[in-house]
């Protein structure tokens, strides 16, 4: 049930073709010199002019000027964890990117696009929200998550909207009536990197 506002970022779920999600990521290095941002499980992130992974910051209410990756560019996919050797020589394998680690720290990404998601909104939604395109309520930030869980604390905006945005609902996860509908979806095209013909 979601009376309460609890919000997680996106969880994978499955595929859109109704095949279990069979937890495939991909793997890329966050810069060695250290990203001034957490990044936590669910939240999406770009590669930066760069080449490494950073926080996308952008809400993705359109798909242009507030695309997930900045300007016409999408998000290259949801974080879901890192790898890194600390201070002690250990391998560390997180649930989230402590700002400021330093050193060869891998990234674990979901860039298929074909993944379905569960989240959270930030309001309620009838039935009518079926099909709908909705975005991030408010802009990630490095303090959109919790560094006990790991987990992002990001909602989807329950205003839904007709026009070009980041996500396309395709179903609920909760029901009608709760306080906090959860939802189930996807990325639409051109939120993504991966069908986005725009380069970085």
């Amino acid at each position: 049930m979601s009376a309460t506002n609890t919000p997680y970022g996106l969880r994978p779920i499955n595929r859109t073709d109704g095949m279990p999600y069979a937890g495939a990521t991909s793997q890329f290095l966050i810069d060695p010199a250290g990203l001034a941002s957490n990044l936590f499980y669910g939240q999406v992130v770009i590669i930066n002019a760069n080449g490494y992974i950073a926080l996308s910051t952008a809400t993705g209410a359109d798909l242009t000027t507030n695309n997930l990756g900045g300007t016409d560019m999408g998000g290259w996919g949801v974080f879901v964890g890192c790898s890194y050797i600390n201070a002690q020589g250990q391998q560390i394998y997180g649930q989230y990117y402590p700002s400021g680690t330093t050193g060869v720290v891998t990234a674990y990404v979901i860039t298929d696009t074909s993944v379905t998601y569960q989240a959270q909104l930030d309001g309620q939604v009838t039935q009518a929200a079926l099909g709908a395109n909705t975005f991030f309520a408010a802009a990630q930030s490095t303090s959109t998550g919790n560094t006990r869980t790991g987990n992002s604390t990001s909602a989807l905006e329950s205003t839904v909207v007709t026009t070009a945005a980041a996500f396309k609902i395709l179903g609920f996860a909760s029901p009608l009536t709760d306080t906090y509908t959860e939802v189930f979806v996807k990325f639409n095209p051109g939120a993504s990197a991966f069908n986005n013909a725009v380069g970085i």
